[in-house]
């Protein structure tokens, strides 16, 4: 696949979300007093919202489905909104996630964030182009634009919000929403920023490489950082990443699918489409594809499995069900 790397400080421009606008079906709107439906994110919205009115919400951090997607449309048009898709297992999505929420509360109802399970909503997936995750997108009237792929720094973050919220105001996207029950919220964006968490060295070198798509120096950062301190497992997750990102970075889906097809024991050609599943959240085919094959090879090609698998294993986490369970079948092949 053509990887998209990491380019925080500028968005990538629009994606197709048409065919997932036709299928959505947008579910019936309450009469006029009654509560909005459960889970529902656009709360009190009523249909036809003018961008820069104001807006009542359950909640500024929301669950979003394939089957729900129609109402963030419809909220877009008032506030833009961030659209986080990650997945349980993903480490680097441990990391971003709470930085979002946090941003999202700071900027006082002038976005929204919705929460997209790459597991459960294959739909939205495919429709944000997610190739790697976690991926961050934005909504702005409706409009999609693609903002950057891993896990970036608070910093680098809130750069991407403003320029998000510089966007939607151009687009005459300018409202503001508050959470039904509570007072206004004070934007404390326009207060004061605090100081952004400073990174260690090495970790602020690697995404700043990552940001440029030079994905060997960040390799080169991460490896440092681990050899300084063998225990810092944001590193090695940073590295597993970064590595991940690095080895797709200028190949098709489709070369790297037919290069596997042709050679089920090609190793480095199942090392790649094991690698394209992992990008793409199919985390039981790629550690199958793997584990089928280390019974049957042996020497170097062997070790070579073992290695993308312990990697593999980092990237989604130690304690993952799903780690836990490749780990003991990858123990019984070799010993």
């Amino acid at each position: 696949m053509s990887n998209i790397p990491p380019t925080p400080s500028g968005l990538r421009g629009a994606v197709d979300l048409s065919s997932l606008v036709d299928r959505a079906q947008r579910p019936p709107q309450p009469p006029a007093g009654a509560p909005a439906q459960a889970g529902s994110p656009t709360g009190a919205a009523a249909p036809g919202t003018e961008s820069g009115a104001d807006l009542t919400v359950p909640s500024l951090v929301f669950d979003v489905t394939d089957d729900t997607f129609q109402d963030v449309l419809q909220l877009s048009s008032v506030v833009p909104v961030i659209v986080d898709i990650w997945a349980e297992w993903c480490g680097p999505c441990k990391q971003l996630s709470p930085i979002l929420e946090q941003l999202t509360a700071e900027y006082g109802g002038r976005v929204l964030l919705a929460k997209v399970d790459a597991d459960t909503n294959p739909q939205l997936v495919q429709a944000f182009q997610a190739q790697s995750i976690p991926t961050v997108a934005a909504l702005i009237g409706g409009r999609p634009l693609g903002l950057f792929v891993g896990a970036l720094p608070e910093a680098q973050v809130r750069d991407v919000y403003e320029q998000v919220l510089q966007a939607a105001e151009q687009n005459g996207v300018s409202g503001r929403v508050t959470v039904d029950g509570a007072a206004a919220p004070e934007d404390t964006a326009e207060q004061g920023e605090p100081e952004p968490e400073e990174l260690p060295p090495h970790h602020q070198a690697a995404y700043d490489a990552i940001e440029q798509g030079d994905y060997a120096t960040a390799i080169a950062e991460y490896k440092t950082a681990i050899l300084q301190d063998p225990h810092d497992q944001m590193a090695v997750a940073g590295l597993a990443q970064v590595s991940l990102l690095d080895r797709l970075n200028g190949h098709t889906a489709e070369d790297i699918r037919a290069a596997a097809g042709a050679g089920p024991q090609d190793v480095q050609a199942q090392l790649a489409v094991a690698d394209l599943d992992i990008s793409g959240g199919h985390v039981e085919d790629a550690f199958g594809r793997l584990l089928d094959l280390v019974p049957t090879v042996f020497g170097e090609d062997r070790e070579a499995l073992r290695v993308r698998l312990v990697e593999y294993f980092e990237l989604i986490g130690t304690d993952d069900p799903r780690v836990v369970a490749a780990r003991r079948r990858l123990a019984s092949a070799l010993y």
